[in-house]
């Protein structure tokens, strides 16, 4: 290969070249200025669509004279012998990879996980849609493969410098997942492919020896020794039953209050963290695909359109959160009498409505100053807003909501859009809910609202719906660990992991985040099993 050539080149398509490899092959020898015969391999890296300046054009990162790809997933999990010598509080992506790894490692573990498999948990997400019937442990957020199975599987993560996020897309492509995910810049699986994915990465690990049990809340951990010698002994299960163990993972989730409450009981150290509240917000599909891509809005070679949006007010990030295009707004409480809102998407994400997060950052000192005190004043901060927005839906998981337009003129609304969200909404003034926190939500909301119209007409529009509330963005709460050996100070065997922990934040991160700590933990037991 000439040495002139550069290792990696960008290429532009047309919508209708997506999938021609000639088309690779022809624009590639045209911007290297050489015959298609003197090319070198080309191997697509990553996939992106780009929809600036009225021009769509699909974009590939092409490497140029890569060797064949190892096959997927790297080293396998081994063969797993003896009793098990960690383990892992949570079946979400922290908890699963971490499982992996340490299966991988020659490390016996079993995963303990306070909600149900993937296809019962369905039968209690219909109750919570149709009948508004929270169940504490299963339900959007708690349940095998934690809070993202059921509620999009998107796989974004800027987190590549925290391990590697190229081996977490491989193990999900290995066990069912589409392999475009490989190449796209924004991957995507969907809550209708992701349940499998996760149920098939269970049953391999159970078929080399790694233990799971479902139905199995953790309600505090067992301990010898005292001071500087404390350490981990093993885990207490409601009813009674005791578990012994040399290392706990805690990959609980950002949802699992419980366990905050239970390791302040300990004595273990508890962080207050910043994170981020507000609204969902709901469009027609089209009119995002009209604003995003213009003339060329409908192209059947186009998804549907996603956008971000990101406004700095009086010191603060106001943001779009989890877009989700062609999707779904769900119920996503974990306790009775609270109302959470999310989002979600099928892999085809062919719903006639978008809708995202429109959130604000909050700090620390912002609930402080309003009255939230303690490493946990931020939970309170979230229930607070949770139980003034199921007050204001009237029960049900019944979401009370405003158009945009009414929300900035600060009048009630007359009428509703049609939305996704199954409960149902009810029309309630959103400044008098958000303003129960005391923490400025309604006037940071309010301006970057009226910014964004600016950016993308129609976003704050008549018909753009707001509805209440989004709240569980991540974490509030962060539980530190030492930044070499991963355990929790003062409490050696305890190892804080994933975005319950508020040590990662999303699928992959979380996912890379269990890696890392299984790893820590294979080095602290010798290297393995």
């Amino acid at each position: 290969m000439p040495t002139s050539f550069p290792s990696e080149l960008t290429l532009e398509l047309g919508l209708d070249e997506a999938e021609d490899p000639s088309a690779l092959r022809h624009h590639a020898a045209r911007a290297l200025g050489v015959p298609e015969p003197e090319l070198p391999r080309l191997v697509p890296r990553r996939r992106s669509i780009d929809a600036r300046r009225g021009r769509v054009r699909l974009c590939w990162l092409v490497e140029l004279g890569a060797a064949p790809d190892a096959a997927l997933g790297g080293a396998p999990p081994r063969e797993l012998r003896g009793p098990a010598r960690t383990l892992i509080l949570g079946d979400g992506p922290a908890g699963l990879f971490a499982a992996y790894q340490l299966a991988r490692r020659g490390v016996a573990c079993t995963v303990l996980e306070r909600g149900k498999q993937v296809q019962p948990r369905r039968h209690d997400l219909k109750l919570l849609q149709r009948r508004g019937v929270v169940d504490p442990d299963s339900n959007y957020c708690f349940g095998e493969g934690g809070a993202g199975t059921y509620s999009d599987g998107k796989l974004y993560t800027r987190a590549h410098k925290r391990g590697n996020v190229r081996d977490v897309l491989e193990l999900l492509v290995l066990h069912g997942a589409p392999e475009h995910l490989l190449t796209d810049a924004r991957p995507h699986i969907g809550s209708n492919r992701l349940p499998k994915v996760v149920q098939a990465l269970r049953e391999r690990l159970e078929g080399v020896g790694v233990g799971f049990r479902f139905g199995a809340r953790a309600v505090g951990l067992l301990t010898r020794g005292g001071g500087a010698d404390r350490r981990v002994a093993g885990v207490r299960l409601e009813g009674g039953e005791e578990l012994e163990a040399e290392r706990v993972v805690l990959a609980t989730g950002h949802s699992a209050r419980d366990v905050y409450d239970w390791l302040a009981a300990l004595g273990v150290p508890l962080e207050p963290k910043g994170f981020a509240v507000g609204v969902r917000i709901e469009h027609p599909q089209q009119l995002i695909d009209q604003r995003q891509y213009g003339r060329f809005a409908g192209h059947p070679k186009l998804p549907s359109a996603a956008y971000r949006v990101v406004e700095q007010v009086e010191g603060r990030g106001v943001f779009s959160f989890c877009m989700c295009p062609g999707g779904w707004v769900v119920p996503a409480a974990t306790a009775p009498e609270e109302l959470v809102v999310n989002g979600m998407s099928l892999s085809r994400r062919d719903s006639p409505y978008a809708n995202s997060g429109l959130v604000v950052a909050v700090e620390p000192s912002d609930w402080e100053s309003a009255g939230y005190v303690g490493a946990l004043g931020g939970v309170e901060l979230q229930r607070r807003l949770e139980r003034a927005a199921f007050a204001a839906g009237g029960g049900a998981q019944v979401a009370p909501a405003q158009r945009a337009s009414d929300f900035l003129a600060r009048r009630r609304s007359r009428s509703l859009p049609e939305s996704s969200y199954i409960p149902g909404l009810r029309e309630a003034p959103l400044d008098e809910v958000l303003d129960v926190a005391g923490v400025g939500l309604n006037a940071r909301l309010g301006r970057a609202l009226s910014a964004f119209e600016r950016t993308i007409p129609g976003y704050a529009g008549e018909e753009a719906v707001l509805i209440g509330v989004e709240s569980r963005t991540s974490s509030p709460v962060r539980v530190p660990r030492d930044p070499v050996t991963l355990e929790a100070p003062g409490l050696a065997g305890l190892y804080p992991c994933g975005e319950g922990s508020g040590h990662a934040g999303g699928i992959v991160s979380a996912a890379v985040d269990g890696v890392r700590v299984a790893e820590a933990i294979a080095q602290a037991l010798g290297g393995g099993g």
